[in-house]
């Protein structure tokens, strides 16, 4: 009785729209300070005599405990509600970076940039805000909604960036990434938004999926090639992304171009990644997903190579990041609508989070083997190339994707 009246509260403020302006509010800021991590990669690394592989292990461990955080955070907000995990990983998150702020070795960096803030990353990521909204929004908003929460954490970068290097340059390092802390403390009254009981009524229309069990999602995903597929493809876009997060600002430093350029070209990306996240999202409701995703790769990988062989110029560095903002996080839309699709809302944060494993696995690879290979080769060279090759081959991957719901004949045990 007192969880329907629960619901019944909720619903006389939670409608469709703030539930939706709520979770792009946690997205922008919950994704804008995380993107602008590149931005302290050369002023935190000369304060303390660092080379590059040490700032671009912390950021890579980051990824990849976000990543492995990610399905665990995303049962429990299954099993108990978003409320408690997106509030508690806000927490974390801004603990990281308040003592980020004061590290001096290489191994503190490692726990505040790396452990506590990959958490926290889990708990409160616009990963959680795609779950909500399968689980809140009546399916005709679901897909404009994830492409629009996507283009608010672009917005975020969009903001962030050139905010970041305002801070850097007026009041140094350490004091913008307290300020970055303060601001994420907002996301713990607008995680009531998206409040999910234990067991929500389905959204309007949605017939009710028989009872499964977490164990039975899970054999029942990675026992289908589609989802394997997904996954697999799902690392080349944390593998691009995170290295050109980290490497770029420094990348286009090395080339002769200014910290500005740098932040200016992260903010671009967000900017554009405003219309291809909206329009993306718009498309995955008219065309097949899968080939959006391997378009979306392909062209990664044709934008990146012109980027690298084009001589160094502000321009031409605008204008990769506005053909890199385009596809930066399109692949979202279509990546969690075909585990919707596939499997149903139920477990939807779980199954989605598996497959973020995949990306934020591909991020550690690609923030670390920058850092590793550059201290090595004296150059981001080889990884640059490696992120075209990902990406044709992630083009190819998602093609056999097959875009229908999962059989089951007979419901699951509970």
């Amino acid at each position: 009785m007192n969880q329907i009246s629960e619901v019944s509260r909720s619903l006389t403020w939670r409608t469709p729209a703030v539930i939706i302006v709520c979770g792009c509010l946690i997205a922008l800021i919950g994704f804008g300070p995380r993107s602008a991590f590149g931005l302290f990669l050369t002023p935190m690394s000369s304060a303390n005599g660092w080379g590059r592989d040490v700032f671009a292990l912390a950021f890579a461990l980051q990824n990849l405990l976000w990543g492995i955080g990610q399905p665990f955070a995303g049962a429990v907000a299954d099993r108990f509600g978003m409320v408690r995990v997106l509030s508690a990983g806000a927490l974390l998150y801004a603990a990281g970076l308040t003592l980020m702020a004061y590290t001096t070795s290489p191994v503190a960096l490692q726990v505040t940039a790396g452990v506590l803030i990959g958490f926290g990353l889990a708990g409160c990521s616009f990963n959680l805000v795609i779950a909500a909204f399968g689980k809140l929004l009546p399916e005709r908003y679901r897909m404009l909604a994830i492409g629009a929460e996507t283009a608010a954490g672009s917005f975020g970068q969009f903001l962030f960036a050139p905010f970041g290097v305002a801070l850097i340059d007026n009041v140094g390092w350490q004091n913008a990434l307290l300020t970055f802390s303060a601001l994420l403390l907002f996301i713990v009254p607008m995680a009531l938004a998206l409040a999910t009981p234990r067991s929500e009524p389905k959204p309007a229309g949605e017939k009710a999926a028989p009872a499964q069990s977490l164990m039975s999602a899970l054999a029942e995903a990675f026992g289908h090639r589609s989802y394997v597929f997904l996954v697999l493809g799902f690392f080349t876009c944390g593998f691009q992304l995170a290295f050109i997060t980290l490497h770029l600002p420094s990348y286009l430093i090395d080339r002769g171009l200014s910290a500005q350029v740098g932040g200016w070209t992260l903010a671009t990306i967000g900017l554009f990644n405003i219309i291809g996240s909206i329009s993306v999202g718009w498309l995955s409701t008219r065309y097949p997903r899968r080939y959006l995703l391997a378009l979306n790769y392909f062209l990664r990988s044709v934008f990146i190579t012109a980027f690298v062989l084009l001589p160094a110029s502000t321009v031409t560095t605008l204008l990769f990041g506005a053909g890199m903002g385009l596809m930066w996080l399109s692949t979202v839309p279509p990546t969690s609508g075909l585990v919707t699709l596939m499997f149903g809302t139920r477990w939807l944060a779980t199954l989605y989070g598996f497959a973020f494993f995949s990306h934020q696995v591909g991020g550690f690879l690609g923030a670390w083997l920058g850092g590793v290979l550059y201290e090595r080769t004296g150059s981001y060279d080889v990884v640059w190339w490696l992120t075209v090759l990902s990406g044709l081959l992630s083009a190819l991957i998602n093609l056999p994707i097959v875009e229908k719901p999962v059989l089951r004949a007979a419901p699951a045990a509970a």
